[in-house]
């Protein structure tokens, strides 16, 4: 196998899809910072997920893909070639940005091998699979980088510790500063996740706010503003229970995470900043596969899963029935 050199090089990573795959692929650029302090990061993503990137600082230029939308594609070639990438990474496949980047005659460009495009549009293809792995998402990225030296898959831990630099970098309007001036412990409730994965019911996070009030918690429902339209006139008249959904940017909203001691919610993208920013981070899950914990879990010292625990033909649905003592026993613990 070729090993690529990358000192005073600069490379892209491509990861263009929603916020917790995109802090899933994270380790890698520190990774490849430790390895070749001289490297260059330039991350193409969407615009949606840009707040995120601006905590980490391993990235050193970010490329909102969506901004290039409209140009021809003779433009886009040419802004590609002016980054002067030694190496193209297709984290996530994107046919496209496969064309562009062989046109633009990125010397080095890697992109799985289960990609029937790939085959005409990467020069390196590692050849592994996703669905059927047992190993974490994130480590699953990694394979990516063999050719960069990568002798061995990091742990878990390791990928902890490669995302402990996670760090907000947006200042609190002053509404959210105001409703975080409360004494009680604080917990984040996000009970929706625009439809990346299944979602455990609304009266259960209501429940579940009611009980937690009750002990001296006060509670945050989290989502953006077309998530609040959903639920917010369901939530209870309380003090003590506020709605935030709508009320903050991206960058506003992982502040406010920070500063808080407990996240709930499904597989999404919140319970990922949360777990990243260190805080106690709840994740409800099922166990089929591949939307399992084992491939999606939270990365973070303080984070938790909950599942049935279904071992022989677990079902989607199965995290409706998730107790709610449960997740209380969790956020007590």
């Amino acid at each position: 196998m070729k090993t690529i050199d990358l000192t005073n090089k600069t490379v892209v990573i491509s990861r263009t899809d929603s916020i917790g795959d995109v802090i899933l692929t994270l380790p890698m650029c520190a990774w490849l910072k430790a390895k070749f302090p001289t490297v260059k990061i330039v991350f193409f993503s969407k615009s949606y997920t840009l707040e995120v990137l601006r905590c980490y600082p391993f990235i050193d230029e970010v490329i909102c893909i969506d901004e290039w939308s409209d140009f021809p594609f003779d433009k886009q070639k040419f802004l590609l070639s002016e980054i002067k990438a030694h190496a193209f990474i297709h984290v996530f496949p994107h046919k496209e940005l496969a064309k562009l980047a062989k046109a633009a005659k990125v010397p080095y460009r890697i992109g799985t091998s289960h990609r029937m495009f790939h085959l005409l549009t990467c020069n390196i293809r590692p050849n592994f699979t996703r669905k059927g792995s047992d190993f974490h998402e994130a480590q699953l990225n990694f394979e990516l980088l063999r050719n960069f030296g990568l002798q061995q898959l990091p742990s878990l831990d390791e990928l902890v510790d490669l995302l402990s630099d996670f760090t907000p970098q947006t200042a609190l309007n002053p509404n959210l500063e105001k409703v975080l001036a409360n004494d009680r412990k604080k917990v984040v409730l996000h009970s929706k996740s625009q439809g990346s994965a299944v979602e455990w019911p609304l009266e259960n996070y209501i429940q579940l706010a009611n009980q937690l009030e009750r002990e001296d918690y006060v509670v945050y429902f989290s989502g953006t503003e077309k998530e609040g339209l959903q639920f917010r006139n369901q939530l209870p008249r309380n003090s003590n229970i506020i709605d935030i959904s709508g009320k903050s940017s991206l960058g506003e909203l992982i502040t406010f995470i920070s500063k808080c001691d407990v996240l709930v919610a499904c597989s999404t993208g919140p319970l990922h900043i949360a777990a990243v920013l260190g805080i106690k981070a709840i994740g409800l899950y099922t166990d089929l596969r591949p939307m399992h914990p084992g491939r999606w879990a939270p990365l973070g010292k303080d984070s938790f899963v909950i599942t049935m625990k279904i071992t022989e033909e677990p079902q989607l649905q199965d995290i409706r029935n998730i107790k709610v003592d449960d997740v209380i026993e969790i956020i007590k613990k």
